[in-house]
């Protein structure tokens, strides 16, 4: 029985179809198309947040997308346990709605990044990582400006002390270096997840790299831990 995604869009979400076409018509699920105004997720086993300029990023990327109605519905959909993934703009959303710690600033060197970059797989043991191992280097494009994760010196010891941290950037041999941080985020974090464990947030886009003929195929391996899992818990 495939799994319901339900992909959530914002005035000025961009990367709805590229969550769409790759839950649904590369690997195979059910996706629908949720409108921000939307209250009801009923009918879904797992929520995208996914990239874009929600509102413009007017304010601050995702300050006003945080207010829109369909987020009380996203927050009790996280209290009960079920899975929420907030890829770049979804990212920025999730921290300025409190569902995820630190946030989201200009990239350090004042840039919009769009290239390619690696990541090193932090903690396994999520329903995001399943299918990943710990330090397994994954190849993703980033499309940002406001990527920049920072957080205070205790809620940084927290989330290392937790395995909060899911993905760091890194070299292809997977060091984690300077070089290597493509917009200056506290030490080299890329992704974060929620002290429950069922809420990720990530800068890198996985559903732009779930097919060889896009640049690779590494995004997969998140949709697929998702998929399994959330398949014999629903039989």
């Amino acid at each position: 029985m495939p799994v319901r995604f339900g992909i959530v869009v914002f005035p000025g979400t961009w990367s709805d179809t590229d969550c769409y076409h790759a839950v649904k018509d590369v690997l195979g699920q059910e996706a629908q198309y949720v409108w921000h105004k939307d209250t009801d997720l009923s009918a879904f086993d797992c929520v995208i947040l996914p990239g874009g300029f929600s509102y413009g990023d007017y304010l601050r990327a995702g300050a006003i997308a945080r207010f829109s109605p369909v987020m009380a519905s996203v927050e009790e959909f996280a209290q009960r346990g079920r899975p929420v993934i907030g890829i770049c703009n979804g990212f920025q959303v999730l921290c300025e709605a409190g569902l995820l710690p630190g946030v989201l600033m200009r990239n350090r060197h004042l840039q919009f990044r769009c290239q390619w970059v690696h990541l090193r797989v932090e903690n396994p043991a999520t329903p995001f990582t399943r299918t990943c191992q710990r330090g397994q280097v994954l190849h993703m494009p980033i499309s940002h400006g406001e990527g920049n994760y920072f957080a205070d010196e205790p809620t940084l010891a927290a989330l290392e002390k937790r395995g909060q941290v899911v993905f760091r950037y890194c070299s292809p041999e997977g060091a984690i270096t300077d070089d290597s941080n493509p917009n200056g985020s506290l030490s080299n974090i890329a992704g974060v997840i929620n002290e429950q464990g069922n809420v990720l947030g990530m800068m890198p886009h996985p559903e732009r790299a779930v097919e060889a003929l896009l640049g690779g195929a590494d995004g997969r391996l998140l949709f697929l831990s998702l998929i399994d899992p959330i398949a014999v818990t629903r039989a």
